[in-house]
C-alpha cells in the first residue's frame, strides 16, 4: 500500500509540475482583467551593458542600442568592461562621441559586483540591464519602460526569442519548445501578479529599488526582481520588448547553461529563505510551483520508476512501466542523435526533459561543492 501511495504521489507531483501548474496559472491569468494598454510614458533610462572579452561583439551591440526608438536626451548608455583583456573597453570607447560612457574594471569580479558598484550611481529613473550578445528590436525600450507608468510596477522583463544556429545541428527542437512553454508561464504569472524572476538579457528595474546582492550571486536576474517584489512592487513580463539570441549550438552548451541556472536556484532557496515563508512572500505559491518543485524533478522521476518496478506484477502497472521505459528509450534516442541534423520531434521532448533533470543533479552537486563560479564564460556560436 505504501508503495502504491508513493507512486501516485510522485506521479501527481510530476503531472502538476509539467502540466497542472501551467494550466492553473493560465486559467487564473485568463480570469484577470486586461492590463491597460501601453502609455506614452517615457522616463529617463540608463542602459547598462556588462561585458567580458566581447571585443568582437561590443561595437554591434552599442550600435543596436544607439538605434533604439527612444529619445536620446532621455537615454544614458553605459558599458562596463569586467576585467576584459581583449580590447573590449578600447572598442567601446570609440563610441564616446556618441554619448556612450565606458567604465573599465581591470580585475574580473563578475556581474553582481559590477551591478553593486554601478547601479546606485546611474542617473536615470529606470535601469535597463543587457548583455553583449543579444540584439534588441527597435521598439524594445519603449515597450519595456511603458509599464513603469504604473507606480506599482518595480521591474519588467522582456522576451528573449531564440533562433536556430545558422550552421551545424544547433540546439534541439525540445529546447525551443521548452522556452516557449516557459514564456507562457511567465506571461500568465505576470497577469496574475508578478513573474518569478526575469530574463537576464533584457529586463529593467526602478533604480531606487535596487538592493545590493552578494557578489557570488549566480542568478542576479532572479534575486533582484524577487527582492523588488518583496518591497511590494510587481514584476511584469512584456512580450512586446524583444531581444534575439541563438539556441545553444550543442546539447553540451545547453547543459552547461542549464546547470548554471539550476545551481543558482539551489543557491537562491538556500539564501533567500523568506521565499519559503507564505507570510513573507506573497508569490509563495508561484515560487514553489515554478522554481522550487523543478529542483525535485530528478528525485520524483527516479521514485516513479523505482516504485513502478515494485508494482510491475499488476497488469495496469506493467503498462505504466512500459510507458516509462518507452519515454526513457526515446530520451536515449534523442541523446544519440543530439549532434545530427535529424531530430525526430517525438524524441525531442523526452530528451529535453531528461537533459534538464540531469542538469538539476549536476547543478546541485556544483552548488553543494562550491564549484559553480559566478563568472560566465561566453559560448561560441
Amino acid at each position: 500500500m505504501a508503495t502504491k501511495t508513493a507512486f501516485w504521489v510522485v506521479v501527481f507531483l510530476l503531472a502538476y509540475l509539467h502540466l497542472g501548474y501551467p494550466a492553473l496559472i493560465g486559467i487564473w491569468a485568463a480570469l484577470q482583467r486586461a492590463r491597460p494598454g501601453h502609455t506614452a510614458y517615457g522616463p529617463t533610462v540608463s542602459v547598462l551593458i556588462i561585458a567580458h572579452n566581447e571585443v568582437a561583439r561590443i561595437g554591434a551591440r552599442i550600435e543596436n542600442v544607439l538605434a533604439l526608438d527612444y529619445p536620446r536626451d532621455r537615454l544614458e548608455i553605459v558599458v562596463a568592461s569586467d576585467g576584459s583583456t581583449d580590447g573590449t573597453a578600447e572598442r567601446a570607447r570609440s563610441y564616446v562621441d556618441s554619448g556612450v560612457r565606458v567604465i573599465e574594471f581591470h580585475a574580473r569580479r563578475g556581474k553582481p559586483a559590477v551591478l553593486n558598484d554601478l547601479v546606485p550611481t546611474l542617473r536615470a529613473e529606470i535601469v535597463m540591464l543587457a548583455d553583449a550578445r543579444q540584439e534588441f528590436e527597435m521598439g524594445t525600450l519603449r515597450a519595456l519602460v511603458a509599464s513603469f507608468g504604473d507606480p506599482r510596477v518595480g521591474a519588467v522583463s522582456g522576451e528573449l526569442i531564440l533562433t536556430e544556429a545558422a550552421e551545424g545541428p544547433g540546439g534541439t527542437q525540445g529546447v525551443s519548445l521548452y522556452w516557449r512553454y516557459e514564456k507562457l508561464i511567465r506571461w500568465s504569472e505576470s497577469r496574475v501578479d508578478s513573474t518569478v524572476g526575469a530574463t537576464g538579457a533584457i529586463y529593467a528595474i526602478r533604480q531606487a529599488l535596487f538592493e545590493p546582492i552578494p557578489e557570488d550571486t549566480i542568478l542576479d536576474d532572479v534575486v533582484i526582481p524577487l527582492r523588488i517584489a518583496r518591497q511590494g512592487y510587481r514584476v511584469l513580463f512584456e512580450p512586446q520588448a524583444r531581444a534575439y539570441d541563438r539556441v545553444a549550438p550543442s546539447s553540451q552548451a545547453e547543459l552547461t547553461r542549464k546547470v548554471r541556472t539550476l545551481a543558482g536556484n539551489f543557491q537562491l532557496f538556500t539564501r533567500e529563505r523568506w521565499l519559503l515563508n507564505p507570510f513573507r512572500n506573497r508569490l509563495w505559491f508561484q515560487t514553489l510551483s515554478h522554481k522550487g518543485l523543478r529542483l525535485l524533478a530528478p528525485l520524483l522521476q527516479g521514485t516513479a520508476l523505482a516504485t513502478n518496478l515494485f508494482l510491475a506484477s499488476s497488469p495496469g502497472y506493467r503498462t505504466l512501466l512500459a510507458a516509462q521505459v518507452l519515454f526513457y528509450a526515446s530520451a536515449l534516442g534523442g541523446y544519440a542523435l543530439r549532434n545530427t541534423n535529424w531530430k525526430p520531434p517525438v524524441l525531442a521532448l523526452p530528451y529535453t526533459v531528461c537533459l534538464f533533470s540531469w542538469a538539476t543533479v549536476v547543478g546541485f552537486f556544483r552548488f553543494a561543492t562550491g564549484q559553480q563560479r559566478v563568472t560566465w564564460e561566453k559560448r561560441v556560436s
